[in-house]
């Protein structure tokens, strides 16, 4: 049984969420993992341009202060997508970025992207036990690094149910080409609800769509990203489960696995994740919806699948909000108890990630929840 850390989002006058963070860092022993000249990857995402739902540029700050007070360098990371939009190449990338407010003068950290200029800066890494791949293309910066604290924006996801700790590694550590190979064997379909706008269209990375009396998508010519499922304001395009809904999720716990493994063993590796914002779909979106639940606080731990799991728990036993994805889908599925990224995106479990990645030993579904006083 791994423990996790928590503090809850309350806060008062001389103890805010910053200074909870500090305590939660401490209590937890996160910076254990930190030694002194370190030069320590910090783990983000960045967020999609006109995205709003990313962790707060202070909480980061408070991160970085605390790795420099270990005397040692922290860098912030991430490498770049897929898909069209705002951060396909580095440059664009770190535009983005400095735009979300990770500019130095907030952080005071650099931003190294993780995958070079265009993606291609990576290393083919064994996946051991690996049910479903090999090798796992992973970014060499991350790899490169001494240590490494994964910061996670916890939230629903369409493909994958959730995104927590295990998808932050496992796509937001693989190269361009790692990333197409965990979508590869998603097939999208669009339905009568297409009226022809043309946004899927411009998001499509392979240009694999066309128009004509409704949107038509080239199976020859289609990767399996998804972007066009959450790109599509009318619903029109679903995924199309139908091959084996768990094989993307395996593959993203065995890309995570292989990500992290070897600082895992070296104890170099630690996890934060914030249950604030905790949107509908990720933060890859330009977009930031309505969140499904309160803001609940944040958590730490040196065990990922732990960590995902609490997350899970204590988003899924909280009421829901009014006025959102939950709300569209009835008035039960706002109820404590009630499995909310179910409710939003029915056809996904998104506990096969779990599952699996407990399997390969990257951690443990039994945690201990360690309430830190307020």
């Amino acid at each position: 049984m791994s423990e996790v850390y928590f503090v809850s989002r309350r806060a008062k006058a001389g103890k805010g969420l910053v200074d909870k963070l500090r305590r939660l860092i401490k209590a937890a022993q996160i910076m254990d993992c930190v030694n002194e000249q370190d030069l320590v990857a910090v783990k983000m995402h960045f967020g999609e341009r006109g995205n709003t739902g990313t962790i707060r540029p202070p909480f980061v700050g408070a991160v970085v202060q605390e790795i420099r007070e270990k005397k040692a360098r922290p860098f912030l990371t991430d490498t770049n997508t897929l898909y069209r939009g705002s951060r396909a190449n580095a440059v664009d990338h770190l535009d983005t970025a400095m735009e979300n407010g990770y500019a130095y003068a907030t952080v005071k950290a650099p931003i190294i992207i993780a995958d070079g200029l265009d993606g291609k800066d990576y290393r083919n890494i064994p996946v051991p036990k690996g049910k479903r791949l090999q090798e796992a293309k992973i970014a060499a910066v991350p790899l490169d690094a001494d240590a490494m604290i994964v910061l996670t924006h916890f939230k629903g996801h369409e493909m994958t149910g959730f995104g927590g700790a295990i998808k932050n590694m496992a796509m937001g550590l693989a190269s361009r080409s790692g990333k197409l190979i965990q979508h590869s064997d998603i097939k999208p379909t669009i339905n009568e609800k297409c009226k022809v706008c043309g946004k899927c269209v411009k998001w499509c990375p392979a240009d694999a769509i066309s128009l004509a009396e409704r949107a038509v998508i080239a199976e020859d010519r289609c990767i399996g990203c998804g972007e066009c499922t959450v790109t599509c304001p009318h619903k029109a395009i679903a995924i199309n489960w139908a091959i084996d809904p768990g094989l993307l999720q395996e593959k993203m716990a065995e890309y995570a696995y292989a990500a992290v493994r070897e600082k895992r063993e070296k104890g170099k590796i630690a996890f934060i994740t914030f249950v604030t914002d905790v949107t509908p779909e990720c933060d890859c979106c330009s977009w930031s919806d309505t969140p499904l639940v309160p803001d609940l606080g944040i958590l730490a731990s040196f065990d990922p699948v732990a960590l995902d799991q609490a997350c899970y728990d204590l988003v899924n036993q909280a009421p829901g909000l009014i006025d959102n994805r939950l709300a569209d889908a009835g008035q039960e599925s706002t109820a404590p108890g009630m499995d909310k990224f179910r409710m939003v995106h029915p056809s996904v479990d998104g506990t096969i990630q779990l599952r699996h990645a407990e399997e390969l030993g990257l951690g443990t579904r039994k945690y201990k929840l360690v309430r830190l006083p307020e």
